[in-house]
């Protein structure tokens, strides 16, 4: 089985991290908080908090999602940017947090069927 979609990372990170200072590392500066949330009837996963590349795409991830929950390769999963707008498949992860991010991390919200835009 040859699947080209990774999990975005190996260690999930915890919620229970204290803050860290100004002072960031390069590992942290290629890798941003991105907040999964389900829609309708779609699947809940587990852990909603995940890190991801910078540089990862949309349709990348889409791809991790629909792996992770297990969907059907007929199913289609959309995603959403802040309950407002779907991305194009091959808009990076980093680009779309330098816009839309708050707080420290992306809200993603995922669903299986057209819920805005």
């Amino acid at each position: 089985m040859s699947d080209n979609a990774e999990s975005p990372t190996e260690t999930q990170k915890e919620e229970s991290q204290p803050p860290s200072d100004d002072s960031t590392t390069n590992d942290d500066k290629k890798k941003i908080d991105v907040l999964l949330k389900s829609v309708g009837d779609t699947p809940i996963m587990k852990t909603k908090k995940w890190a991801v590349d910078r540089g990862r795409t949309i349709l990348s991830l889409s791809q991790f999602i629909s792996r992770f929950l297990k969907l059907d390769g007929s199913e289609q999963l959309f995603i959403y940017v802040n309950q407002s707008f779907a991305p194009s498949p091959d808009q990076e992860v980093g680009i779309l947090f330098d816009c839309f991010g708050s707080d420290g991390k992306l809200v993603l919200h995922y669903c299986k069927s057209q819920a805005w835009g």
